[in-house]
């Protein structure tokens, strides 16, 4: 567990991706704990000059980055697993690209069996997070 400040946000995206033993990850964390924030972070270090948003109404936002694809999904309007199929999340956790699930408890049965890393955010205030990485 580690505490930061959201002015460390780069050096946290940094030691997350040294750490990473997958290019997915799933971000745990209650509303407005700073997922997407953090999310955004990586994304950039990982070469991407793009706008970063929340894909919540779109469910998955694609960017291109120095060498390959970041597929970025917010699973909290999903109803049910069903619709994870529906649009191929297969297809996108077999492409090789990093990947990035924001509320993964949506689709845990699809994900059990997959290689990924886990992370959990907890907001200690306005400023300050707690990070977990690789929670089980």
């Amino acid at each position: 567990m580690k505490e930061y400040h959201i002015n460390e946000l780069e050096d946290v995206a940094k030691s997350i991706l040294e750490k990473a033993t997958s290019k997915t990850i799933l971000f745990y964390g209650e509303m407005g704990t700073g997922k997407t924030t953090l999310i955004k972070a990586l994304v950039k270090l990982l070469g991407c000059e793009d706008d970063v948003s929340s894909p919540t109404f779109s469910i998955v936002n694609e960017y291109s980055i120095t060498d390959g694809l970041v597929y970025h999904f917010d699973f909290y309007r999903l109803n049910d697993e069903e619709e994870a199929y529906n649009f191929g999340i297969e297809d996108y956790l077999d492409s090789g690209a990093w990947i990035f699930i924001e509320w993964p408890e949506k689709v845990k049965n699809i994900l059990e069996n997959e290689p990924c890393n886990r992370l959990k955010i907890d907001r200690i205030d306005s400023e300050t997070r707690t990070l977990t990485f690789n929670i089980n």
